[in-house]
C-alpha cells in the first residue's frame, strides 16, 4: 500500500488506529500505552491534579450554558459497554453554547473505582480523589461534521468533566442502571429512553476548572479544552456498587471474565499549563491571570523587539512558574530515550523546525522562511492535525532508523506549539524550550544574551523557590503539607532536567 493511501486512509478515518489492545493494568496498562499510542507518553496529557498553585482566577470564564440537554422520552439511546467504560450516546442537538465556538454533545461516560476502592476519579484535587467522574464529550460542530474528525484535531473536543462521590441517592442516575445489565459484557449494546442530561450535572454550573489536555484514554491526542466543575455530584452507595461491580471487561464467550472497575488514568505532568478558575470562594492568595493583550505583546517582543532590552526588564515576564519535584529523584534525570533523542538530532542536523508539515514549522534554524512555525498559534482558524503530525514525524524518523524514538520525537516537534497557543490563551506559563524556538530567527548575539539573562533568572527564582520550601510546617492554602526539599538536592540537575540550550545560527 502506498503511503498516499495510507495518508487518505488516516485522514478520512483518524480512529482507525486505535483499534490495539490496552488495559489500566497488566501487561497492556498505562505504563505501555506510549508503545502503540505515542500521544500517550507526550505533552499536555490528562488527568491532572489540581494543585492551589497551579489556579489563575479569570473573572471573565461566564457560566457554563448547555442547550437541549433535557432530553424527550420518547427518543432512543445507546448505551454501551466498550470493554473499558459504559457509554451513553448523545445526539449533536445538545451542545455547549458559552465557548468561542458550538460544541455538539457525542457521548457521556465513567470512570470509577472497585467496590474495595471507592476512589476512582481521573482528575483530583490538591491530591483528593473522588467516588468517580463523569465525562460529556463535545466536538467543535463549527469546523468538523462529526466526532471522529474532531477527535485528532488540537481544536477538536471540549469535555464537561463532573467529580462524583458517595452521598444521597441520585434518582437520575437510575436510568442508566436500571439497563446496566443489558450491557454486562464488552461490545454488548441496548437502546434506552431519553432523559434529562441536565440532571446529571451540578445544580450550578458557574464554579469550574478550565484547561488545555488530552483525551485520558488511546490514542491520548492533546485535543480537549477541559471544564472540570468544582464542586461534585452524589450517588449513593447502592449506586456506586451496582456501577463497579456489574460490568465486565471481557466479552461474553470468554471463558474467564474480566471484572471492569478502576478504570481511571493517573495523573500527568502539568507541562508548565496553568488552571483556570471562575471562582476565588475558598482560595487564598492565588493569582489572577494576565490579559491576553499581555501576552501577546511579550510575544512580539521576543519576535522582533529588543532583546537586550528584555534581557534587562522583562524576564519576570517569561519565567515559568517551577513547581519542583522533591518526591522523585529519578524525574530529575533525563530518560535514556531522551537523551538518544537529543543525540539523534544533534548528529543528524534534524529537529522539529526540519519536518515537512502543513502546521508551518520552519525548515532551519535563523533561517528566513515563508510560514513561521509559531504563525499557527496567532490564527484562531489554523488547526493541528495529530495523526497527520505522526506520519510526517514516523516518515523522518525512518530516514534516520530512529523509529524507537518516536515518543520523544513527537513531543519535541508538538510541545512548542501547544504551548504557545496554550499560552497566548493564558492557560500555560510560557516554556523556556518555547522562547528560544521563538528566538531562532534572531541573531547570535542577541539570543545569546536573553539565554544567558533566562539561564541566571531561573536559577535564582529556583534558589528562592528551595529556600522557602527548606522552611518547616509550611502549609498550602488547602491545608496540605508541601514537601520539603532534601539538603543534597541539586539544584543544576534539576535545572539541566528543562529543555538544553540550542545552538543558535545567524
Amino acid at each position: 500500500m502506498s503511503l498516499k493511501i495510507i495518508f487518505i486512509i488516516l485522514i478520512a478515518c483518524p480512529l482507525a488506529l486505535t483499534g490495539r489492545k490496552w488495559t489500566y493494568n497488566g501487561l497492556d496498562g498505562e505504563h505501555d500505552w506510549p508503545t502503540n499510542y505515542p500521544f500517550c507518553g507526550g505533552a499536555f496529557q490528562s488527568p491532572i491534579d489540581f494543585q492551589t498553585q497551579l489556579l489563575r482566577y479569570d473573572p471573565n470564564l461566564p457560566p457554563i450554558q448547555v442547550q437541549n440537554y433535557n432530553l424527550s422520552t420518547s427518543e432512543q439511546l445507546t448505551l454501551g459497554n466498550n470493554g473499558h467504560s459504559v457509554q451513553l450516546s448523545l445526539p449533536s442537538h445538545m451542545y455547549i453554547s458559552s465557548l468561542p465556538h458550538r460544541y455538539s454533545a457525542a457521548q457521556l461516560h465513567f470512570h470509577w473505582g472497585s467496590s474495595n476502592l471507592l476512589t476512582g476519579s481521573e482528575h483530583t484535587v490538591n491530591g483528593k480523589q473522588f467516588a468517580g467522574e463523569m465525562h460529556v464529550v463535545h466536538f467543535n460542530s463549527d469546523k468538523y461534521p462529526n466526532v471522529s474528525m474532531a477527535v485528532d484535531k488540537h481544536d477538536g473536543l471540549a469535555v464537561l468533566g463532573v467529580f462524583i462521590e458517595i452521598g444521597e441517592s441520585n434518582p437520575t442516575f437510575d436510568r442508566l442502571l436500571r439497563f446496566i445489565s443489558g450491557v454486562k459484557y464488552r461490545d454488548q449494546k441496548i437502546q434506552v429512553p431519553a432523559f434529562n442530561v441536565r440532571a446529571l450535572l451540578p445544580d450550578q454550573l458557574d464554579q469550574y476548572y478550565r484547561y488545555d489536555g488530552s483525551l485520558t484514554t488511546p490514542p491520548c491526542y492533546p485535543s480537549v479544552l477541559w471544564t472540570v466543575f468544582r464542586k461534585p455530584v452524589t450517588i449513593s452507595r447502592k449506586q456506586f456498587l451496582a456501577l463497579a461491580t456489574a460490568l465486565y471487561a471481557s466479552f461474553a464467550q470468554e471463558s474467564s471474565s474480566m471484572p471492569l472497575h478502576e478504570n481511571y488514568r493517573k495523573s500527568q505532568l502539568t507541562d508548565n499549563r496553568v488552571v483556570l478558575v471562575s471562582f476565588r470562594e475558598g482560595l487564598h492568595g492565588i493569582l489572577s491571570v494576565a490579559s491576553p493583550f499581555h501576552r501577546r505583546q511579550v510575544i512580539q517582543k521576543l519576535l522582533v523587539g529588543d532583546l537586550a532590552d528584555l534581557a534587562d526588564e522583562g524576564l519576570d515576564q517569561l519565567l515559568p512558574k517551577l513547581n519542583l519535584h522533591m518526591d522523585a529523584d529519578k524525574k530529575l534525570k533525563r530518560p535514556k530515550k531522551q537523551r538518544q533523542w537529543s543525540q539523534a538530532t544533534q548528529k543528524h542536523q534534524w529537529s522539529k523546525n526540519s519536518v515537512p508539515s502543513d502546521n508551518g514549522y520552519p525548515p532551519s534554524v535563523g533561517k528566513k522562511i515563508p510560514t513561521p512555525w509559531y504563525m499557527g498559534a496567532f490564527d484562531t482558524d489554523k488547526g493541528i492535525c495529530f495523526v497527520s503530525l505522526e506520519e510526517q514525524v514516523i516518515h523522518q524518523l525512518e530516514r534516520y532508523q530512529a523509529r524507537g524514538l518516536m515518543v520523544e520525537a513527537l513531543r519535541e516537534v508538538i510541545f512548542p506549539e501547544l504551548n504557545l497557543r496554550s499560552y497566548l490563551h493564558c492557560r500555560s506559563d510560557l516554556d523556556l524550550q518555547t522562547i528560544r524556538q521563538l528566538i531562532q530567527g534572531r541573531s547570535r548575539d542577541e539570543a545569546a544574551e536573553l539565554e544567558q539573562s533566562l539561564t541566571k533568572a531561573i536559577l535564582r527564582q529556583m534558589r528562592r523557590q528551595i529556600k522557602r520550601r527548606r522552611k518547616p510546617n509550611i502549609k498550602t492554602t488547602m491545608g496540605h503539607p508541601q514537601a520539603t526539599v532534601p539538603k543534597d538536592y541539586n539544584l543544576e540537575l534539576a535545572y539541566n532536567h528543562r529543555p538544553q540550550h540550542v545552538e543558535w545560527e545567524d
